[in-house]
């Protein structure tokens, strides 16, 4: 269980810390940094799976269900990725932040409309405040916060999309990346080519080691954070998942001096006490049927 926790727990407080490197290659375009992303991870995935010896998986990608669906997770997850780094490289962090505490009731409305579950009255008040919020938030910014709905709607989409799959974790983030690989690959040439790649073209070496890096900072949360998964309940998974937001919001409030007004407050507020609302309403559910067996 500690090791569980332990385990998880650091893949949330390195998912956390995504705006500090994000912001430290400020200078190589979004669109460049996520192609970088897909051609080293893959590049850092492969190495592992070459260790484990952990190919067997790929028999089971030639069945036309399991290959679309990957190739689905793929496209939203490269979306995601490009959303997140934009907004963070965009003085937006503060509502990239917000995505990531709305995507848990993203989650709950998924299955409701999509998978038929059936919810809770407590997981529809946790809904309703949050969507007060978010209606809050955009009357007092005059505008829709689309950075935060688009990344939680992104994410929760391609965790629908895992919820189901026939692949773990690191052979499903494989597949994905190696889904990626020619279109990521293709436009790092043609940038090349051009004279546009930041990755030859910046005076910085650390910006080039950090660029390369992206593969192990890809991968290794992931790693951890399915240690973590499969060693501890779901209610402390459930959680714990609220570490990496909160550090990206204090990141934006107190390292990148992002605004933060009180009348932004207000908003974020609401959706802390949805959060409150639908995490409690679990662990007691789930104490509940503890104490029964």
């Amino acid at each position: 269980m500690r090791s569980g926790i332990l385990s998880a727990a650091l893949a949330f407080l390195c998912w956390g810390l995504f705006p500090i490197y994000f912001h430290a290659i400020g200078e190589v375009p979004p669109a460049q940094i996520l192609a970088h992303r897909v051609l080293w991870s893959l590049g850092f995935l492969l190495i592992v799976l070459a260790f484990r010896r952990q190919w067997k998986w790929l028999a089971q990608v030639r069945q036309p269900r399991v290959f679309w669906s990957f190739v689905a997770s793929a496209f939203l997850l490269s979306a995601n990725w490009l959303a997140y780094i934009w907004a963070v490289n965009n003085g937006h962090v503060i509502e990239a932040s917000l995505g990531y505490f709305i995507n848990p009731l993203v989650n709950i409305m998924f299955g409701y409309l999509l998978l038929k579950e059936r919810m809770r009255p407590a997981q529809w008040g946790a809904i309703a405040i949050a969507a007060l919020g978010v209606a809050w938030l955009t009357w007092q910014a005059g505008s829709v916060p689309w950075i935060a709905l688009f990344l939680a709607a992104s994410f929760g989409g391609y965790g629908l999309l895992r919820k189901t799959a026939a692949l773990g974790a690191l052979e499903g983030l494989s597949f994905e990346t190696m889904v990626l690989f020619p279109f990521a690959a293709a436009y790092v040439a043609w940038l090349t080519v051009n004279g546009g790649n930041a990755f030859l073209e910046v005076d910085s070496d650390t910006t080039r080691v950090l660029l390369v890096a992206a593969g192990p900072i890809t991968a290794i949360p992931l790693l951890l954070f399915a240690t973590g998964a499969r060693q501890i309940p779901l209610s402390i998974l459930g959680l714990l998942q609220y570490l990496s937001p909160t550090i990206q919001f204090l990141l934006g409030v107190w390292l990148f001096q992002e605004h933060f007004s009180s009348d932004r407050l207000v908003g974020f507020a609401m959706i802390w006490a949805a959060l409150a609302l639908f995490a409690g309403e679990g662990l007691w559910r789930n104490r509940t049927a503890s104490a029964k067996t």
